[in-house]
Formats: structure tokens, C-alpha cells, sequence
């Protein structure tokens, strides 16, 4: 029998996250990956992931700077995969809110990324991640697998409306710390995590495999 070809998935490379942990990762969940920012090759990948670590408005400004806020909404708009990780997925919320200064993000998801209202912060370390049902990001996963996770701001409240019944509604995962979060977005071509799966061991794995496995 014939092996289906590896897909292939670009990590966007802008200058704000651990593009190497990722290529490594998805390398040994049986991507070809790339490294890069070039234009034609990020749009063409089967799929591509944004990282991002730091503040939200140094992300959002390297991205558009790569011209990668165009590439995310120009793949979306023809149903191409793209998958961000942990600020990568702050950045595709409406707006980001850090020392009481307003950011701009995509606004693929309407929503505001604010500070954690925690004890304790940064959120760092291990957690539960409750999955919607239904969902092919977390598919044969465990309800009590633990994912890794390094942040002090997250989205406190999903407020997408629905309109159209006949399109498939986002699935949402939440995580808690202090008090809910969103944790995981299941939204068409576009998912995101909050963790880093990365970094998650046989969990995060076997995540990505189930992105690949989209593609």
C-alpha cells in the first residue's frame, strides 16, 4: 500500500515564540516542517502554526510587521488550517489588555484577553482541560490529561454568538486558575490553544496528531 505524503506545516517564524520546540514537536508527530516567514510559503502549507510568547502588543506588531496578520486571514477566508499556541491565540481575540493599555488583535473571535484574576501569577505549570464534546482536537485524550501551560493573561469569557444555524458552532475548551478560561478553540480551519502542547509530553503529542490529522 502506498503512503500518503507527510503534510506539510509551516511554524511562522515573526520573532516571538519557541518556533524550535514546535517544529520538534510536530516533526515527531510526522509533519514536514518549516521554519520561516516567507510569504508564499506560509500561505501554500497544509498547515500552519503561529507561536507566540510575550506581551500581546509586541506579538501582534511583529506579526503585521511579517505581513503574517494578512497570511492568518487570507488562509482562513479559503478554509486552510492554522493552529495558534498560547499568545499565537491571544492575538486572534478582538483586543488585548495589559497594564490598563488597549491592544488591537485579528478579531477573528470577538473577545478581550485580560489579566488573569488569580492568587498566584503567572499561571505556570501543569492543568486539567475540560473538552467540549465533539471535539477532534482533544480526541482520545483523557478527561484528566495534563497540559503545560506559562501565562498571566487568557479569555475570561466567550461571547461568540451563533447566527447562522447552519454553520458548525466554535468548540470551546476551558481550563481553570483562579477562575475559568478559555483554554482551546475548535473554530472551522482555526484552532488555538492556550498551552503549549509542545511542552505537554504524550498529551500534547498526541494533540498535534490530531491537528495533522485534519490537514
Amino acid at each position: 500500500m502506498e503512503l500518503s505524503a507527510a503534510r506539510r506545516v509551516v511554524v511562522f517564524d515573526y520573532g516571538f515564540g519557541n518556533v524550535r520546540s514546535a517544529e520538534r514537536a510536530l516533526a515527531r508527530a510526522g509533519a514536514e516542517v518549516e521554519i520561516t516567514r516567507d510569504f508564499d510559503t506560509a500561505m501554500n502549507a497544509d498547515g500552519l502554526l503561529v507561536p507566540g510568547v510575550g506581551a500581546f502588543a509586541a506579538c501582534m506588531r511583529g506579526l503585521k510587521e511579517a505581513r503574517g496578520d494578512w497570511i492568518v486571514g487570507r488562509r482562513l477566508s479559503g478554509g486552510r488550517p492554522v493552529l495558534g499556541i498560547c499568545v499565537g491565540m491571544q492575538i486572534l481575540f478582538a483586543r488585548g489588555i495589559e497594564h490598563g493599555v488597549q491592544s488591537e488583535g485579528l478579531d477573528e473571535w470577538p473577545g478581550i484577553v485580560a489579566p488573569l484574576k488569580a492568587d498566584i501569577v503567572p499561571h505556570m505549570g501543569w492543568n486539567t482541560v475540560t473538552a467540549p464534546a465533539g471535539s477532534e482536537l482533544f480526541a482520545g485524550l483523557d478527561a484528566d490529561a495534563r497540559y503545560y501551560f506559562v501565562h498571566s493573561y487568557a479569555v475570561q469569557d466567550w461571547s461568540l454568538e451563533e447566527h447562522n444555524p447552519a454553520l458548525r458552532a466554535p468548540k470551546v475548551a476551558w481550563s481553570t486558575h483562579g477562575g475559568p478560561f478559555v483554554a482551546a478553540v475548535e473554530n472551522g480551519a482555526l484552532w488555538a490553544t492556550q498551552f503549549h502542547p509542545e511542552k505537554s509530553g504524550d498529551a500534547g503529542a498526541q494533540l498535534l496528531n490530531n491537528w495533522i490529522g485534519t490537514l
